[in-house]
């Protein structure tokens, strides 16, 4: 059983996970109106995924004895200027997500409470694996400029990502 700190811990980024969620499908819909459809598809792949995220929390906060507690989520904003800008604050909100799991772990280190050490090492690996796609997509949008045959390319790209849920053994 976790303590009620820690309840309150993972219940607030189970919240940061919905809203993460939220931005990611505000950002689909944006890059659907615009005209990137691989774009719209990477998004809604990162929606995706966030949910599976913010579930892998609520889930975890119930066996272990607590209240898995939902708080109102900020409304995202509506547009997010171009691509190269779009991705720009996607890793900025991913790195803000990492600051959260890396709060919480040193929390669960300090309360001495190993099973949610051992819970959030799986976040820890994935935040690694977030910032590192975010920075792999601005790098090809910085190379391609205001090309817009290098921005369908690279859209082209963004269209191929696929939704995996993972793997169960992991919650």
């Amino acid at each position: 059983m976790i303590s009620k700190k820690m309840a309150q811990a993972l219940n607030k980024q189970l919240n940061n996970e919905l809203y993460s969620a939220y931005l990611y499908l505000a950002m689909s819909s944006y890059t659907t109106y615009i005209g990137l459809k691989g774009a719209a598809n990477w998004f809604m792949v990162q929606y995706q995924e966030e949910m599976t995220h913010a579930m892998k929390f609520y889930n975890y906060v119930h066996s272990q004895g607590q209240h898995a507690q939902l708080a109102a989520i900020a409304v995202p904003p509506a547009e997010y200027g171009t691509p190269l800008s779009m991705f720009e604050q996607t890793l900025k909100h991913e790195q803000f997500i990492t600051k959260c799991i890396n709060d919480l772990m040193d929390l669960a280190v300090k309360e001495k409470d190993h099973a949610t050490q051992i819970f959030l090492q799986w976040f820890v690996t994935e935040q690694i694996e977030e910032e590192g796609n975010d920075n792999d997509i601005i790098a090809k949008l910085k190379l391609v400029g205001d090309s817009p045959q290098g921005l369908m390319m690279v859209d082209r790209d963004l269209a191929a990502r696929v939704f995996t849920p993972p793997a169960v053994a992991a919650e």
